[in-house]
């Protein structure tokens, strides 16, 4: 059977790997801290791609091009 979503299915795997690496300790703040960390990620490595172009980054992203560098100032990645 081909997986239809590949990245749902590695958001899933990773989110398990983390519960357990919390050993029964509450997991605080849990959204906005995958959020940040998902979107690093992605814009380091769609930016890399993009050979440091932020407007082909920011249409790749579906992104205004204002939009992803006001993003990016708040991750200090300008």
């Amino acid at each position: 059977m081909q997986n239809n979503n590949p990245l749902r299915e590695i958001v899933a795997r990773l989110m398990e790997d983390y519960f357990c690496t919390l050993d029964g300790q509450p997991a605080n703040k849990l959204y906005d801290r995958v959020i940040k960390e998902v979107e690093l990620g992605l814009f380091k490595t769609v930016l890399q791609h993009a050979g440091g172009n932020q407007s082909k980054a920011a249409e790749w992203l579906g992104l205004a091009r204002g939009t992803l560098r006001k993003r990016l100032a708040e991750y200090g990645l300008e």
